[in-house]
């Protein structure tokens, strides 16, 4: 597989790096790299306005309406994975630095533990 094009990669950050307040007003699937918290933003609900007339609720910009989870956990699996595969860096192919660093601790069949070279 060719290495991705730099200018390509550019102009696709371009496209899909947001700001808050304009991410808060179009509907999409966000995810901040910096905290990995995942926002999903619906604008095709409404609620009645009425509940939210009470003084309680007076000047609030946001509010809870449920710890629960409002998606469908294999779709937003989905839309990673496909993020993951189109915007990924790398080859495919290639090793991350973490599985790098990793190493292989897991004995290969034939191996007896010790180190070539040292006589323990």
């Amino acid at each position: 597989m060719a290495q991705p094009d730099p200018e390509q990669i550019e102009r696709d950050a371009e496209e899909t790096v947001v700001e808050l307040d304009e991410m808060l007003n179009r509907p999409g699937t966000y995810f901040s790299p910096q905290t990995e918290v995942l926002v999903v933003v619906d604008d095709s609900t409404s609620i009645d306005q009425e509940v939210f007339n009470m003084e309680a609720y007076e000047g609030a910009e946001w509010v809870r309406i449920s710890d629960d989870l409002a998606i469908d956990e294999p779709q937003r699996d989905a839309l990673l994975e496909d993020f993951q595969t189109h915007y990924h860096p790398g080859l495919s192919g290639s090793v991350s630095e973490t599985a790098l660093e990793q190493g292989d601790e897991e004995l290969d069949e034939g191996e007896d533990g010790q180190d070539p070279g040292r006589e323990d």
